[in-house]
């Protein structure tokens, strides 16, 4: 079956152009002024814009932590994402400590299989080092998982500078991807235990457990290691100005570092953990909020090119039985936010309308460069012919306020609750099959495949 979208305003990287595009089957077969084809279902997207599939490149869905098991699964946080505009996600595969990263991936492969309503695929975030493991990566990257994750904090994830520094000159000769949880484990657990016994066990003592500098020696450490080792890092999650600077300085020298930032470190602040606990909880991830002058800073570095990704790290807990568990104790509240849904429109709102962003930054930010940097370009991420018809159809100048009562998310609040949209997702299309449409979801059962991806680029 042919679609043809007609009269929008179609949103590359380069540039935007009111153009038609024709989709056949599940590919994008023609983009041009004017297109007719009396065999295409017409789609008018007059007086909107019309975005590639976004893509969530930092996700934790259906995962097991110390303090409890996330709340959405796959199922019901692609769905949201799906809703939300974002047709491919990339969640992390976890190695059990002493598990084969085999095991891990398959397990994976079950929480997944016939419950994604959109595209996603996997990295492998790497929790135990030996030679045996060593042995797995090559079958791993065959299987299309290109890109890997080290934790520099939490006991239970975290592996040595030694481990990674060989995992790293590994995945060099393969063309794989290390991505990095930048915070110095060692100082953060010095730092909670010492706040614990001062009697600090509000959330506000998990902000000032985790403070900007023990990110800033992270990514320092990491650019370092990634430099012995011949490789490009991956940062996740940057979330203060002075991390951002131990990055500036690397590439003023020449290092190429790939960055990631997450919507939270943009639209919140450190001042939410001043609040009562019940409140305060809500906003508990790792790393915490900051202040004003990072969350500018972060702006700004989107702004001028700085920023490469901008992702979610959607790790979703209710306040309810959840959260609820460190009332008495800051250590004891699972850390993450839910976010998967909301991202583009909080991107476009706060950032395109207000003329912080361009619609094309927009595009590059939570598209493109996710598909380049993840081995998905140019099958995903761009609206060019050949590539998967992944659409999504922003209406602007349709207001709206996020409110926890009315998302999709498998969780019992938001932390951008009562923020005010400009715009709404229209319609999205995945594969050339329209699934969502003016907040109905109209796909009858998942529809989401496995992504396996190619060498991720520049490393």
């Amino acid at each position: 079956m042919k679609t043809l979208i007609k009269n929008g305003l179609l949103v590359q990287t380069e540039f935007c152009m009111h153009a038609d595009l024709l989709i056949d089957d599940e590919r994008i077969v023609v983009i041009a002024p004017h297109i007719k084809d009396d065999r295409a279902e017409i789609y008018d997207a007059e007086g909107c814009m019309v975005f590639p599939g976004f893509i969530d490149a930092h996700t934790h869905l259906d995962m097991d932590t110390p303090a409890c098991h996330t709340a959405d699964d796959f199922s019901s946080g692609s769905r949201a994402a799906l809703m939300g505009g974002v047709t491919t996600v990339l969640d992390f595969a976890t190695q059990e400590k002493k598990g084969s990263l085999k095991a891990a991936l398959a397990a994976w492969h079950d929480l997944a299989k016939e419950k994604a309503w959109c595209d996603y695929g996997f990295h492998m975030a790497i929790t135990d080092w030996n030679k045996a493991i060593a042995a797995e990566l090559p079958k791993l990257i065959e299987e299309g998982v290109s890109s890997f994750k080290v934790y520099m904090a939490y006991k239970q994830l975290r592996l040595s500078d030694t481990a990674i520094y060989e995992l790293s000159r590994r995945l060099r000769l393969m063309g794989g991807l290390l991505m990095f949880h930048c915070e110095n484990g060692d100082l953060v657990e010095s730092l909670a235990q010492e706040l614990f016994a001062e009697g600090r066990r509000a959330p506000e003592a998990h902000a000032a457990s985790r403070p900007a500098y023990a990110e800033a020696e992270a990514v320092v450490r990491a650019l370092v290691i990634a430099e012995a080792a011949g490789t490009v890092p991956y940062i996740v999650h940057l979330s203060s100005e002075r991390a951002l600077e131990a990055a500036r300085a690397a590439r003023f020298r020449g290092q190429k570092v790939w960055l990631e930032t997450c919507p939270q470190y943009l639209f919140l602040e450190e001042a939410m953990y001043q609040q009562e606990f019940a409140q305060a909880a809500k906003y508990v991830c790792s790393p915490p909020l900051r202040s004003s002058a990072d969350k500018n800073a972060l702006w700004q570095a989107m702004l001028h090119g700085e920023m490469d990704v901008v992702s979610t790290d959607h790790c979703s807990f209710n306040m309810a039985g959840q959260k609820s568990k460190g009332l008495k104790d800051f250590r004891r509240i699972p850390n993450g936010l839910p976010g998967v849904e909301h991202r583009p429109l909080l991107l476009y709102s706060y950032g395109v309308s207000q003329g912080k962003l361009s619609p094309s930054q927009l595009a590059m930010l939570a598209a493109e460069n996710p598909a380049r940097i993840f081995g998905l370009y140019p099958r995903k991420g761009v609206l060019r012919a050949e590539a998967d018809a992944d659409i999504v159809i922003i209406e602007p100048d349709a207001p709206y306020t996020i409110e926890a009562a009315s998302q999709w998310q498998n969780v019992d609040y938001t932390p951008y609750e009562g923020m005010e949209l400009t715009a709404r997702i229209r319609a999205v299309w995945l594969r050339g099959e329209l699934m969502a449409e003016e907040g109905r979801l109209l796909a009858k059962r998942p529809g989401g495949q496995y992504l396996a991806r190619g060498p991720s680029a520049g490393v």
